[in-house]
């Protein structure tokens, strides 16, 4: 067999480029499986901004990706072979394999074993409604913004993978919801499509006194994608005792090894007495499963919508990752591996 790789070729000084990834091949002839190990063919490719943050030198979570190796992300692959009876031949999983054709892991080993697509749920479906982004959307409202009916909750990002699904789920048990997203078609989706009280658009105004228009009561839960200026003008408006879910921080992803900044009004922080926690879907791999089946019931439903922007080809990876990064992408960012 012929495994091909997109692999780190070197690390970026400021925004990530193509020739930051190198293509190659190589013969691919594994050895007989070991107990417990499992042989994958990657089938759909899903993309995080968070990948961006493991290139940096400075990356905290996990150890910075080695460069001439396959850039590390999740993708849904087929077991080919198994040594392992809870992964049967023929099943879908979800893993984190990244970009190459073929791979063997043990999931004992792995600090995420990985999830079985559960039947009648297409791949797609499968890491878009019941992905890692989904789940991480769940969570980190449910669990650290701890929302109640009737409260306001704010989503930065709100038109990507995570951020809609934080914002539906945010009217789902019963809250205000505006959203944060860039440009007036998602501003508009937000609102027509999933059901938002209201949507501002960062690239077309002024966010801090949208916010202070819409939410003149303050902001109970704010689901923060992006950091940086918009964090600072949610703080500016917070209710007392309101929670913040630190997601991510997309909006300094993007720049060399930079690491993001903090907030700027640290005393608002302490007089309103505002919880600021960040999270991880892996905090709460024991309700995966409650999670899936919440999400799905909601889809099907109908109170909860999923967009996929779809991509095809091997040839394809790095200039997918990089739509995440100009704004392009719009909904869970796929990559069939064609």
């Amino acid at each position: 067999m012929l495994n091909r790789q997109w692999v780190l070729a070197r690390r970026p000084t400021g925004h990530i480029c193509p020739d930051d990834f190198a293509y190659q091949e190589e013969a691919f002839e594994p050895a007989p499986l070991k107990p417990g190990e499992i042989l994958l063919k990657s089938r759909v490719f899903r993309f995080a901004p968070a990948m961006r943050t493991w290139i940096k030198a400075t990356s905290q979570f996990v150890p910075p990706m080695p460069l001439d190796r396959p850039v590390t992300g999740s993708c849904s692959a087929e077991v080919l072979a198994s040594e392992n009876p809870a992964y049967p031949v023929g099943a879908i999983v979800s893993a984190m394999i990244g970009w190459q054709d073929y791979a063997v892991v043990d999931p004992a080993k792995l600090r995420t074993p990985p999830r079985i697509k559960p039947a009648g749920v297409s791949i797609e479906d499968f890491e878009s409604l019941l992905g890692g982004n989904s789940l991480t959307a769940y969570f980190g409202l449910l669990r650290i913004g701890e929302p109640n009916p009737g409260e306001t909750v704010l989503v930065s990002g709100a038109a990507g993978s995570t951020g809609a699904m934080a914002a539906q789920i945010g009217k789902i048990v019963g809250c205000k919801v505006v959203g944060i997203a860039g440009g007036r078609d998602k501003c508009d989706w937000l609102v027509e499509a999933c059901g938002l009280d209201a949507a501002i658009d960062y690239k077309a105004e002024n966010v801090e006194r949208r916010l202070g228009e819409l939410c003149p009561e303050g902001v109970n839960v704010f689901f923060d994608n992006v950091g940086g200026a918009i964090l600072d003008a949610a703080i500016e408006h917070m209710a007392p005792f309101g929670r913040v879910a630190l997601c991510g921080q997309i909006g300094s992803y993007d720049e060399g090894d930079a690491l993001a900044a903090g907030p700027r009004n640290m005393m608002r922080v302490i007089y309103w007495r505002l919880k600021l926690q960040g999270f991880l879907m892996f905090d709460f791999a024991a309700e995966t499963a409650q999670a899936e089946a919440d999400l799905r019931r909601w889809s099907e439903e109908g109170r909860l919508m999923h967009k996929v922007d779809l991509h095809h080809g091997f040839d394809q990876l790095p200039a997918t990752f990089m739509r995440l990064f100009d704004g392009s992408n719009f909904g869970t960012l796929l990559l069939t591996n064609d």
